[in-house]
């Protein structure tokens, strides 16, 4: 009987020693039962999923996690996530990621990124917003789509060089001024910017937010531009059918893109409060029509951009038991190939991603190997004997 494999990435799980937890990581000192058993009984290795030079977002290790070189198929991350939005785009045309974002301007010109997501603004709020920015301030070489919750697509008719552009969780309570007067300074977005300003300070949306205590989105933050890429399916590439289950658009985005079947679960979020329960079951339920099923998680990877540990540690457990748990009980009558793992670390005490390789988990419900006899976490990680230097040796390696 053919394997059926199941990769569950808790997004952003990496990260270094805190005083605060004796000099442990968040994953050491959570509560992971269901991963430390697989990784006693399967392989414990480690994996470069951002290759030297290349920015270790989730766009780069993601698409490692998927057997591809980012090297050769890597052109941004919003392109991704346009084509997860159904935006094709065109040979002139550039994707940019438009954050929701709450900054403070103050009197004295300084700048300040209060918040990367505007308080984690809702879908709803958000859609909103975007859409009265398109029909108001939007022009004809500029076309607004609305996304989930902070996270939202502006796709420019001709290149903009030499913006860099940078992103916005790098800089939580940090100043942005040079970067924001560099973005007003680019004529092809002075007066879509200082419009939008305009618009987010009246707009009925923000008054309600401000009126219950919710930062208001009060500004747009534009990142991750790209072109779009060429890229071969994973069908193609390995003859192998698959599906995917993301509440991010990145993530579906590389998907769409990689021929993927991607599966919508109506209440996944991309935080902590996601329905953890609809993606085990689509999960479930893909893997009987599926070779292999991708299931990715993105709480740890969002409350280490905000720098909350205990939230952090959280996401961790959630993930162990709400996501791991129940998915190996669910394959527990067939032969299944798992991995677990994370895509990059987000340290808290850094707050944004960091390139160190990944420690990961393979474990074959058919294999009668002695297993790695340890707990799944960063230290056992690095010191394991299996080292894997990219993500396309890494998908050739769990398939073989």
């Amino acid at each position: 009987m053919k394997n059926k494999i199941i990769i569950l990435v808790g997004d952003g799980m990496g990260d270094l020693p805190l005083a605060e937890l004796d000099n442990q990581t968040p994953l050491e000192a959570a509560r992971t039962p269901a991963m430390d058993e697989l990784c006693r009984r399967g392989e414990l290795g480690l994996l470069k999923t951002i290759p030297d030079g290349f920015p270790p977002g989730s766009d780069v290790a993601n698409l490692s996690l998927l057997g591809y070189r980012p090297e050769q198929f890597y052109t941004g991350r919003s392109p991704l996530e346009a084509a997860s939005m159904g935006v094709e785009l065109l040979s002139d045309e550039v994707a940019f990621r438009c954050n929701l974002v709450n900054l403070d301007f103050a009197a004295d010109g300084t700048i300040t990124m209060v918040d990367y997501s505007a308080g984690h603004i809702s879908s709803a709020d958000a859609r909103e917003l975007i859409l009265s920015l398109d029909k108001q301030t939007a022009n004809d070489r500029i076309k607004l789509y609305p996304g989930v919750s902070y996270r939202h697509l502006l796709v420019h008719k001709g290149e903009i060089k030499n913006l860099g552009t940078v992103p916005p969780h790098d800089f939580t309570g940090r100043r942005v001024d040079k970067f924001w007067l560099r973005y007003l300074a680019t004529p092809e977005l002075n007066n879509f910017l200082n419009d939008s300003l305009a618009l987010l300070a009246e707009h009925p949306v923000n008054r309600s937010r401000t009126a219950a205590g919710k930062l208001p989105a009060n500004a747009i933050w534009l990142w991750g531009e790209g072109k779009a890429p060429r890229m071969t399916t994973l069908a193609e590439q390995y003859g192998i059918s698959s599906a995917l289950i993301s509440a991010v658009d990145l993530l579906k985005g590389i998907g769409v893109y990689a021929g993927m079947d991607v599966i919508e679960v109506a209440g996944a979020t991309g935080y902590l409060d996601t329905d953890y329960q609809g993606k085990v079951t689509a999960a479930l339920e893909a893997i009987k029509t599926h070779d292999l099923v991708f299931v990715h998680v993105e709480a740890p990877d969002e409350t280490g951009h905000q720098g909350l540990l205990a939230e952090k540690i959280q996401a961790i457990e959630d993930f162990d038991q709400k996501i791991v748990k129940p998915i190996v009980s669910g394959l527990d009558d067939q032969n299944y190939r798992i991995v677990v793992c994370m895509d990059h670390f987000t340290p808290i005490s850094l707050r944004t991603h960091a390139d160190f390789p990944i420690p990961f988990v393979f474990y074959d419900s058919r294999n009668t190997k002695k297993g790695s006899g340890r707990k799944y976490n960063e230290k056992n990680g690095r010191e394991s004997d299996l080292f894997l230097a990219d993500g396309e040796e890494f998908f050739k390696y769990i398939l073989s």
